[in-house]
C-alpha cells in the first residue's frame, strides 16, 4: 500500500483507519486507470475527455464500489475497472448535462461546452461512455446488463427533467422521480457492482444496494440544499444557480406550498429565470424560510432510510463506513 492519507469522508473518525487506507490506495489505482482510459490519438479529444477528470470530483461512486466489496473480498482485481466504469459513466453524463443546461462551470472550471462548444462536448461525452463500455466488455455479461439498465434510467431521468411533469402529476413527485432515475440509480448500481465483483452474498448485496439507493436520494437533495445555503463557489457552481435558471428544487416546492401572505413575493420569484438582483433577493428570502428546515428533514429521512437498511447487517468496518457516509451526506448540505 502507498499509505496515502485518506480524504473526504474516508478521513472521518468513524471510518476504520485500515479500511480507509485500503480504499484510498485503490482509489489511486482507479484514478490512474481513468486517466489512461480517456487517452486518444487525437490531442483535442484527449484534452476534452481529460477535462472533467482533471478538474477533480469526489469519486463518490467509485468509492462506493470499493467499499461495498469489503462485505466480501475487496482484493478482486476486477474491482478497479468496475469502479472506473461507474465513474466514467457519471462523467459522460456531465458532458451532456452541461450542454442541455448551458452550464458555464463544472467542478469550479469552465464547462467543456463553454471551452470547446456544444458539438465537441456532446461527442466527448459519447467517447467517455464508449471507453466505459470497452471496460464493461471485459467484466462480463452480468456487468453489461446492470450498466445498460442503469444507463436507461439515467436517460429516462434526464428526459423526465427536460419534459417536466405531465398534466395531473404532482410536480414534487415528478421531481423525486427525476432524482431517483438521474442520480440515485447510478449510486445504487455502484454498490451493486462492488458487491457483485467482491463476491458478496446476494442478500447483503440487496441490502447495500437499497441503502445506497436511499443514500443517492439524500446525496442529490443535499446538493440542492447546498445550492441555496452555500455562500461560496466551493461546490463548483455559483450559489443560487437553480434559482437563477428557474429550476425548482425541494425547498422551493415546500415554499410554494405556503399559505402565508408574507411569502407571496418569494413565490413570485420561484420557477422562472431571474436576473442577478432578483436571484439575490430570492436567495435571501429562501435561506430564512421554514421550507429549508422542512427540506433538511426530508433529506435526513432518506439518510435514515439508508441507515435502517445498514442496521440489518452485522457490525463490521464496512458497515461503519457506510453509516459514516450517511452522516457525511447530511452534513455536506450545510
Amino acid at each position: 500500500m502507498s499509505g496515502a492519507v485518506p480524504s473526504g469522508f474516508l478521513a472521518l473518525p468513524r471510518v476504520d483507519d485500515a479500511l480507509a487506507r485500503e480504499v484510498q490506495d485503490n482509489l489511486e489505482k482507479v484514478e490512474d486507470l481513468l486517466r489512461e482510459s480517456v487517452a486518444s490519438s487525437d490531442p483535442l479529444l484527449t484534452e476534452a475527455a481529460s477535462h472533467l477528470l482533471a478538474a477533480g470530483g469526489k469519486r463518490f461512486r467509485a468509492t462506493l464500489v470499493l467499499l461495498a466489496a469489503h462485505f466480501g473480498d475487496p482484493s478482486v482485481p476486477d474491482l478497479i475497472p468496475a469502479a472506473a466504469v461507474v465513474e466514467l459513466t457519471h462523467v459522460a453524463t456531465l458532458y451532456h448535462d452541461d450542454v442541455m443546461d448551458e452550464a458555464e462551470l463544472r467542478r469550479g472550471e469552465p464547462s467543456a461546452n463553454q471551452r470547446w462548444g456544444n458539438s465537441v462536448a456532446i461527442l466527448t461525452g459519447d467517447y467517455v461512455f464508449a471507453r466505459a463500455s470497452e471496460m464493461l466488455a471485459d467484466l462480463g455479461t452480468e456487468a453489461v446488463r446492470l450498466q445498460a439498465t442503469t444507463f436507461g434510467r439515467l436517460v429516462q431521468g434526464q428526459i423526465l427533467e427536460t419534459s417536466g411533469p405531465q398534466e395531473g402529476t404532482d410536480p414534487l413527485d415528478h421531481y423525486l422521480r427525476v432524482i431517483s432515475d438521474k442520480t440515485a440509480s447510478l449510486i445504487a448500481s455502484s454498490a451493486e457492482f462492488g458487491g457483485m465483483f467482491g463476491k458478496v452474498d446476494p442478500e447483503t448485496i440487496g441490502t447495500v444496494t437499497r441503502a445506497c439507493d436511499a443514500l443517492g436520494m439524500a446525496f442529490q437533495l443535499a446538493d440542492d440544499l447546498l445550492d441555496v445555503a452555500s455562500e461560496s463557489t466551493d461546490s463548483g457552481k455559483t450559489p443560487g444557480t437553480d434559482l437563477r435558471e428557474g429550476v425548482l428544487t425541494l425547498p422551493m416546492f415546500y415554499a410554494l406550498r405556503s399559505r402565508d401572505a408574507a411569502d407571496e413575493r418569494l413565490k413570485s420569484l420561484l420557477g422562472r429565470p431571474l436576473d442577478d438582483e432578483e436571484a439575490e433577493e430570492a436567495l435571501a428570502l429562501l435561506r430564512v424560510h421554514p421550507a429549508m428546515a422542512e427540506a433538511e428533514a426530508t433529506l435526513r429521512g432518506w439518510a435514515d432510510k439508508a441507515r435502517a437498511e445498514l442496521a440489518t447487517l452485522p457490525e463490521s468496518p464496512a458497515r461503519g463506513a457506510f453509516e459514516a457516509l450517511c452522516d457525511y451526506v447530511v452534513e455536506r448540505s450545510g
